[in-house]
């Protein structure tokens, strides 16, 4: 199945970089492309795209408000935010306006084109920095998270498996890195991290990290 993608940047460079990158795998094709917030809305309701690559740090409507919109007239849609390395301050906004993940511009390439074909069929992608990023504002912040994440205040109700998927995933390790480090299929780790989800109330892949942390995963 052809996975189709809007890009949204507004530096001509970078959207020619993720067209032609896209172009290079055969399941991915881009079907549109916006240079700010309000040209995303539009065509993501126009063009329906699987996935939508969406730059947070935008002139007039940033990609923040641009993710909220599109979500609000279509939940279903995936939007994937695309980041820099020092865009901290964006983070966790664009997470609360339903980005289903963040990936770093300057991400391999392959990883870049993983993400895309793990957020379409409904996965949370992280780059592996961000997701450590955001567990560790979270948690050096004293946010509101424990109050947000119910379940046990232990690990006693986790299998030994899911305990090490969770250590590792608390880590800032992707699925692929969780499989290799204990010798499982990526389908198995997904099974453990959606479980892992369900047993401690965590409704997506940093709060499960911030759950780990704050309950002593390890």
């Amino acid at each position: 199945m052809t996975i189709r993608v809007l890009i949204v940047d507004d530096q001509q460079l970078v959207r020619a970089g993720l067209r032609m990158l896209c172009h290079t795998a055969a399941d991915l094709e881009v079907i549109g492309e916006a240079s700010g917030g309000s040209d995303a809305v539009r065509l993501a309701a126009d063009l329906t795209p699987d996935v939508i690559l969406m730059d947070l740090r935008m002139p007039g409507m940033d990609g923040i408000r641009a993710t909220e919109r599109i979500l609000a007239a279509r939940p279903a849609a995936r939007v994937l935010a695309l980041t820099t390395f020092d865009d901290d301050d964006h983070l966790y906004p664009a997470l609360e306006a339903g980005a289903c993940g963040f990936l770093v511009k300057d991400a391999a390439p392959a990883d870049l084109l993983d993400g895309i074909r793990g957020a379409a069929p409904g996965e949370r992608p992280f780059s592996p920095d961000v997701l450590h990023r955001l567990v560790e504002s979270a948690v050096a912040a004293h946010s509101n998270a424990e109050d947000e994440i119910s379940g046990p205040p232990d690990l006693y109700a986790l299998t030994r498996r899911e305990a090490d998927v969770l250590a590792l995933l608390t880590e800032g390790l992707s699925n692929a890195e969780i499989a290799a480090r204990l010798a499982l299929g990526v389908t198995t780790v997904k099974t453990h991290v959606t479980n892992l989800m369900a047993k401690t109330g965590s409704p997506n892949r940093v709060r499960l990290a911030i759950y780990g942390l704050r309950h002593g995963a390890r």
